[in-house]
């Protein structure tokens, strides 16, 4: 059996791509369900947020398969396989486990770092879980997956550094007021760069946002997002002693708020310092307001100065999640080459058991004296020798496994022991005959083609078959 993953995402496809490959939350059990129907599939996992689309399968052969993903898609979302295999990138095995790492633990994020992909991730795996779409594999992968993503931001620094200008902006307000619990804050313009700021500054605590543009209509439709207070930038400006923040973006030709504003402002606030940052280009807020006693002002060549700086710090930690992904990975392979022991060892059991089982019926026919207390000790120490027995061996093929070696260690093992006749195949790895317990289909051997990673669906040549 083999890892599948195929998608795309903000680096492979634009927004008016990916825009057509978005599922419906509420549409994504009916989509896994036809999922599973696809031929050659035994498990599977959807994970569709803004940025990225990815379908995650276990699948009985790699031949094909891009072909088959391929239809489910095109009959999901109703758009022609030309329109988009192009955008598209596939991964197989080892590169579709290391994939699935490195987005659970942001490193295949737009930003860096982020953490809102694990729980999108841990989403999309719990609601497969709950349609039945997963087994043994992904029930293992997926969790791992979460499970190490946790790790790498509790363990490293990797989502402490701001990598956003708004982001930024707030990080650098904190090292002064240390939080944002209540203190007021003046937003200079209502664009995309004030809502993301004012965003984050309710999520570091701010107290009250009062959002400000030349058309108060604007203002108070993001304010309105944000339970915020609109005005307009005039009256606000009256009222600059009121605030301990300002942020300003407003892209306006010339000064938004002069030195000498700022300074009758502070005129006003004996005593208090007042924060000022100006994302805008050109600049919002007159350089000279920064020799007013009290005012920490800060442009966008700062910001980008310390995003340059927290960019470089997260690929610093990156690179060693990058090696904690390696690790998982050899767990991982490692948990694979064990899977086919298991049927053995419990062809071994399920033997001994049945020939103890008729040697204690055999001895105590013909001891027909023996009380209760008398056979209960008699079984449990047959039993025990037995289980010590038994104890050695399976020790050593339980390592022998996992070795490279593992196959014939195995088919010896089962020889030794006579163990052809009693073995019960789950799930393996490789090309054995298996069946999936959660779908009942058959696993037949792998198929000779193979991807090379990276490669998109289209050049592989498994989207025209």
């Amino acid at each position: 059996m083999h890892i599948v993953v195929v998608g795309l995402n903000y680096r492979t496809a634009p927004v008016e791509v990916r825009e057509q490959f978005a599922f419906a939350e509420q549409d994504l059990p009916e989509a896994l369900h036809q999922l599973m129907g696809t031929k050659s599939v035994l498990e599977g996992v959807v994970v569709a947020t803004c940025n990225r689309t990815e379908i995650y399968v276990v699948v009985d052969r790699l031949q094909m398969c891009g072909y088959f993903i391929r239809g489910f898609m095109e009959q999901w979302f109703g758009v022609r396989s030309e329109q988009f295999t192009q955008h598209m990138y596939i991964y197989e095995d080892e590169q579709a486990m290391a994939h699935l790492f490195r987005v659970t633990c942001g490193l295949d994020s737009m930003v860096i770092g982020e953490t809102q992909i694990l729980g999108q991730v841990r989403s999309a795996f719990l609601t497969a879980q709950a349609e039945g779409a997963t087994g043994t594999w992904f029930n293992k992968l997926f969790k791992q997956a979460v499970t190490l993503g946790k790790r790498a931001h509790s363990e490293t620094s990797i989502g402490e550094s701001a990598v956003s200008v708004s982001y930024a902006a707030v990080e650098l307000g904190k090292r002064i007021f240390g939080m944002f619990t209540g203190k007021r804050v003046l937003i200079l313009g209502a664009g995309k760069m004030s809502e993301l700021t004012v965003k984050h500054l309710y999520s570091s605590g701010a107290a009250e946002v009062i959002v400000a543009n030349r058309t108060l209509s604007r203002a108070a439709e993001l304010a309105e997002k944000f339970s915020g207070k609109p005005s307009t930038i005039e009256d606000a400006l009256k009222h600059l002693d009121e605030v301990d923040i300002v942020i300003s973006s407003t892209g306006a030709a010339g000064y938004v708020l002069t030195a000498q504003q700022v300074a009758e402002g502070m005129k006003r606030r004996p005593s208090r310092p007042l924060f000022m940052i100006d994302i805008a280009v050109p600049r919002d807020i007159d350089p000279e307001a920064a020799n007013v006693s009290g005012v920490f002002l800060y442009d966008i060549d700062d910001l980008e100065g310390i995003v340059e700086n927290n960019l470089e710090m997260r690929r610093s930690e990156a690179a060693k999640i990058e090696v904690m992904i390696g690790e998982e990975m050899d767990e991982f392979q490692l948990w694979l080459k064990t899977l086919g022991v298991r049927p053995v060892i419990r062809a071994l059991q399920d033997k001994s058991n049945a020939i103890h089982e008729e040697t204690m019926e055999s001895l105590f026919n013909k001891l027909p004296e023996l009380d209760d207390h008398q056979r209960k000790v008699i079984r449990r120490l047959t039993k025990s020798i037995v289980n010590q027995m038994m104890h050695d061996p399976i020790n050593v093929i339980k390592e022998m496994s996992g070795g490279k070696q593992g196959s014939e260690a195995l088919d010896y093992f089962s020889k030794i022991f006579a163990l052809q006749d009693h073995i019960d195949e789950g799930p393996q790895a490789g090309g054995s005959p298996s069946t999936n317990p959660a779908h009942g289909k058959q696993v037949t051997g792998a198929a000779a083609n193979v991807v090379l990673p990276g490669t998109t669906l289209a050049s592989a040549g498994l989207l025209g078959r």
